[in-house]
């Protein structure tokens, strides 16, 4: 899928935006605070009907606007047109429409538009909780499985009748308790049997990016826990009960799942440096790209959000060889460094756009232009 054309009115600091893409790369060229990333933003919003930065909608509007509309004309690999329209009035609930129909349940859409971003937040995945970590795999999952979405919503529908139960201050009768442990339990062991899979066919690929990206500096791993792997999700709830009724909420669950991040032996929030937390990311991102590419049988789009601070030469060049190659469709790529870019785009060839963002007005730029 390539987007070819987007339509931007009051989202964050951008007032109008009207711009046509190129179909392999797309520059974009500015000073922080000048509305690259929510250029980039809005392009997300487009996949997964949200912000990746705040998922409050009415917040994503410009200040003292009444509604924001951000609209994105596609085109399929067998060159079928495809529209995408969200919009927004203030006090109001948000509008997604494919082809001017509008989505029943917003969670169809996702998988529609594969894409990964990759952004300086991704730092959260690794100096962040367990729930950043186990976003990761939803995020990518659920691009490519409907029944894994559908079993992350109702487990979390299960979860969160099951903490009212147990902030009651009236005795609560067992089986009211059990109409939702044993829907954890039903939904949980397959969203551990299909995270499990995951992981198993993704760690190969990250480590083979990483090796690149490092040229073998250093080893890296992932791996996985969960409550799951005990035994029968059933009993762990049941057995864990009491505790729970103490703290007011579910201690054991998928929803503690945890992916340990390992640099060699060690968790790579105690040992990496800057440079090897930056690869580390990278490496999981591309790994994300390459994956989903390969279940969806769609190329998803790249979006590439000022990636190259705090990395060395070596490294920055070994990413411009990887995202310059035919592996990757359609990119999206902002820096404050024209340098990179430039760098990128000697790289790459003749197809490319380059745009200047300057306080939310975004132009395209001639490709002979010094900026």
């Amino acid at each position: 899928m390539r987007l070819k054309h987007i339509s931007v009115l009051n989202y964050k600091n951008l007032a109008q935006a009207d711009l046509d893409f190129s179909e392999k790369l797309n520059c974009f060229f500015g000073q922080n605070g000048m509305g690259k990333t929510n250029l980039l933003d809005a392009i997300y919003f487009l996949s997964f009907c949200k912000s990746s930065l705040n998922p409050i909608d009415s917040q994503n509007m410009m200040h003292e606007s009444d509604f924001f509309m951000i609209q994105g004309f596609y085109e399929a690999s067998d060159g079928t047109p495809e529209e995408i329209y969200c919009g927004m009035k203030r006090r109001s609930k948000k509008q997604f429409k494919r082809n001017k129909k509008e989505y029943t349940r917003l969670s169809d859409h996702i998988g529609f538009l594969p894409l990964v971003l990759v952004s300086p937040a991704d730092a959260e995945l690794i100096a962040g909780g367990s729930e950043e970590r186990r976003r990761f795999m939803d995020v990518v999952i659920s691009q490519y499985d409907k029944e894994y979405l559908d079993a992350l919503i109702r487990y979390n529908k299960a979860m969160t009748q099951r903490n009212t139960l147990l902030k009651s201050e009236t005795k609560v009768d067992e089986e009211l308790f059990l109409i939702w442990e044993e829907m954890m339990a039903q939904t949980g062991e397959v969203i551990h049997k299909k995270r499990l899979a995951f992981i198993q066919e993704f760690v190969p690929i990250f480590q083979s990016f990483y090796s690149y990206i490092s040229q073998d500096k250093e080893k890296v791993e992932l791996s996985y826990q969960s409550h799951a792997a005990n035994g029968s999700l059933l009993e762990v709830l049941k057995e864990n009960r009491s505790k729970d009724l103490i703290m007011g909420y579910s201690l054991r669950g998928i929803h503690k799942d945890e992916l340990n991040m390992l640099l060699g032996d060690f968790p790579i929030k105690r040992e990496g440096s800057q440079g090897q937390n930056k690869t580390y990311l990278i490496a999981l991102k591309l790994a994300q790209f390459d994956f989903l590419k390969r279940t969806r049988s769609k190329v998803p789009l790249l979006l590439l959000d000022d990636i190259f601070d705090k990395l060395d030469a070596s490294r920055v060049e070994q990413i411009v060889k990887l995202v310059a190659g035919d592996s990757f469709g359609q990119i999206f790529i902002t820096d404050t460094n024209r340098e990179h870019l430039d760098q990128i785009l000697q790289k790459v060839g003749s197809d490319h756009k380059m745009f200047e963002v300057k306080n939310g007005v975004i132009a395209e730029m001639n490709n002979n232009s010094e900026g």
